[in-house]
Parts: C-alpha cells; sequence; structure tokens
C-alpha cells in the first residue's frame, strides 16, 4: 500500500493535502468540516489586526475554466481570532494561521498575537495580486520586501515558518531564495494569477465591483508548475514547497510532485468537487502510486528535473 505520510519541514501531515488559506478557514467548526473531508492539514482566512469587510459585492464569479475574486482579505481582526482559534486541538490535523499587513510592523503584530495559540505553522502571503495596500499592490512580492518582512516575522515566531509566492512576477527563484535566506522554512507556490478581469456585455462594465480579480482554478494550473519547478531548482530543494494553484485531482497533485512540491494547497478545488476533495485526492494519488510501483510520496518528489 502506497504511503501518503508526509514530513513538511517536521510537521507530519497524514496526507499531502492541505486546505489552502481563504476557503473555509473562517471559523473552527469550518476547519474541522475540511479536516473530516480528508485535508492532512488545514490554513485560516487571513487575518489582520483590525477586522476588515473587504471589497464590495460581487467578490468571485466563475469564468471560463477558473473563478475570479477580489475578497480584499476580509476577516475578523486579530482580537476576534484569538477568541475563535482559542481551541485548535479537537481540529484533528496540524492548522496554520495566515497573517498579513499593509507595513512590516503590522505583519508582526499579528504574528505576535497569533502565537499565543497553538497553530502549527504561520503564513505570510506575499503575493495577494487585488488589495491595495498589501501583496503585490503593496510591493511585498519583491525580493527586499520579501527577505525584509520574512525576516521581522521570523523573529517574533518560533514555529515553522512559511512563505506564500506570486506566480505573477519574473523572478520567483530570486525571490524563494530570499525568503530561505530570510528564515523561510517552507515555500507555497503560489497564489492566484493575475490580476485578470471579466467584463458584463449589457452593463458594460467590469462584473466584479473592484473590477479586477486575482485569477485560480485548473487553468492556472501549468503556471503553478512552472513556478514550482523554478523554486525546487532555485533553492536546490533546500526547503519543502507546497504547491497551490489548480490542483483539482490526485494527478494534478502527482504534477506538482513531481515539479519539486512535497504537499499540495487546495482551495477552488473545493468548489469543483466539494469539500470532499482531499479524500478524493488522496485516492487518486494512491491509485497513481500502486500502479506505478511508488511506496512514498518522497519517490515523486523532483523527479523531472531529472
Amino acid at each position: 500500500m502506497a504511503d501518503l505520510n508526509v514530513d513538511l519541514a517536521g510537521i507530519p501531515l497524514a496526507n499531502p493535502t492541505i486546505l489552502a488559506s481563504g476557503i473555509l478557514g473562517t471559523t473552527s467548526g469550518s476547519l474541522k468540516q475540511a479536516a473530516s473531508g480528508g485535508a492532512g492539514a488545514v490554513t485560516i482566512k487571513t487575518i489582520t489586526i483590525e477586522p476588515r469587510s473587504g471589497h464590495h459585492n460581487p467578490t468571485l464569479i466563475e469564468v471560463e475554466h477558473g473563478l475570479l475574486n477580489a475578497v480584499g482579505y476580509s476577516n475578523m481582526g486579530l482580537d476576534a481570532a484569538l477568541e475563535e482559534f482559542a481551541n485548535l486541538k479537537d481540529i484533528g490535523v496540524p492548522v496554520i494561521a495566515s497573517v498579513v499587513g499593509e507595513t512590516t510592523d503590522e505583519f508582526v503584530e499579528v504574528a505576535k498575537g497569533l502565537s499565543e495559540l497553538d497553530f502549527t505553522a504561520l503564513e505570510i502571503p506575499l503575493s495577494c495580486p487585488h488589495t491595495p495596500g498589501v501583496g503585490l499592490l503593496a510591493g511585498h512580492g519583491t525580493p527586499e520586501a520579501t527577505f525584509d518582512i520574512t525576516a521581522a516575522v521570523r523573529d517574533v515566531w518560533d514555529k515553522s515558518l512559511i512563505v506564500k509566492l506570486s506566480p505573477s512576477v519574473t523572478e520567483i527563484g530570486l525571490i524563494a531564495e530570499k525568503a530561505v535566506e530570510a528564515g523561510a522554512d517552507i515555500l507555497n507556490v503560489g497564489n492566484s494569477l493575475g490580476p485578470g478581469m471579466s467584463i458584463n456585455l449589457t452593463a458594460k462594465k467590469p462584473v466584479l465591483d473592484f473590477k479586477f480579480g486575482g485569477y485560480s482554478g485548473p487553468a492556472v494550473r501549468p503556471i503553478t508548475i512552472r513556478c514550482i519547478y523554478d523554486v525546487f531548482k532555485a533553492t536546490a530543494g533546500a526547503v519543502p514547497i507546497v504547491g497551490c494553484g489548480g490542483i483539482t485531482t490526485g494527478l494534478d497533485a502527482i504534477e506538482s510532485f513531481m515539479a519539486g512540491a512535497s504537499a499540495v494547497g487546495i482551495g477552488s478545488g473545493v468548489y469543483y468537487r466539494g469539500v470532499e476533495v482531499f479524500g478524493l485526492v488522496c485516492d487518486e494519488i494512491e491509485e497513481f502510486m500502486e500502479a506505478g510501483g511508488y511506496s512514498s510520496v518522497k519517490d515523486l518528489l523532483g523527479v523531472a528535473h531529472g
């Protein structure tokens, strides 16, 4: 029988699927739902210091072969998060926190606050393509900003640190190197692509209220695979990679492993296949491995590099 256990920089996972941030991770109950669906780990929706209402509706639409979203980091804020996620032990799988700020100091403040709770790891997304003040619209995706923010958070967070990179940059390998140099234990590759836009032909205006948003879903997977490949090569496999972007099937996951990912994040896959997607993907991974004579996920890691 194929072994789906994964060691993610010292974090033991029963299988290599992770609920991506922003999907179902708004409450402890929704995290349990994803864990019950078979996720090996779960990530909460990203938290900021103060509550945010985000962008106005519509914030999510389906387009050809994917989704456009401009949610704008709507969330409950740090104080409410400290109450909502006070008891994580009954989730049943490792729980990953996610924080963002407009400044380095804000990243640090939220990280310090959440360090009081039983999160297994912390993820810092430096890659959002559609929210002014953070991510790509704030210059957080440059090599210099990536190093500075990662190093500052590393100083106040003593557990595993994940840096979430953008596929919409030209030097993702260099950015990955800077994140590792600054203390990242794990790299998440990556976020939604873009931004993109869809126009209502009758109304003659963009469909999303914010006009543009991040593109996710099956169509972005080839970009994700190339980014994983580039990051694995640039870092020489120094830290584990979570492949995230368009992963909806077990074969998608296998492709990610071969490019260099140790685990996969699933977000839009929940939209397409339901919360059971994690278990379905694991079944499909296992079927492929048994047919090919692979005994462990590690046997697939980076094999496309030769």
